[in-house]
């Protein structure tokens, strides 16, 4: 799975648990500072190490990653090979990407997009409103 993981919040919480339940091995990517503010054009709240222990201690993942320094390098994806990848439903343009990439790579490998958990209430972009 990949993902910002800026502050952990209920619907992260519930991405994390499908994630968890599609296999006996969950691997969260995150975001790298520089690939959030091309990809979201805003910097994160919180430092990559924060990320990444809020992860690490929700007890939810085996293992957290940091992503890929060049963008579309998928060294991530060559790097441990997953039998399935886990993305949040509005992660549209991430999917359209691996949906490309993917046929490319020499193992298989299936996307699942998972249900949202109140996403009028539980979304980043809704609790980390600049006012």
């Amino acid at each position: 799975m990949f993902g910002v993981f800026d502050g952990l919040h209920p619907g992260h919480i519930s991405f994390l648990k499908q994630a968890r339940a599609l296999g006996d091995y969950l691997v969260a990517v995150v975001a790298r500072n520089e690939a959030v503010q091309i990809l979201k054009k805003r910097a994160t709240r919180r430092s990559l190490a924060e990320r990444i222990e809020a992860l690490k201690v929700s007890g939810t993942v085996d293992q957290v990653l940091i992503g890929d320094l060049e963008e579309g390098s998928w060294e991530v994806l060559d790097g441990h090979q997953p039998n399935i990848i886990a993305l949040g439903y509005d992660q549209h343009e991430l999917k359209k990407d691996l949906e490309v990439v993917l046929p490319s790579k020499s193992f298989s490998c299936s996307i699942v997009v998972l249900e949202a958990h109140e996403p009028n209430v539980h979304h980043s972009s809704l609790l980390h409103k600049i006012k």
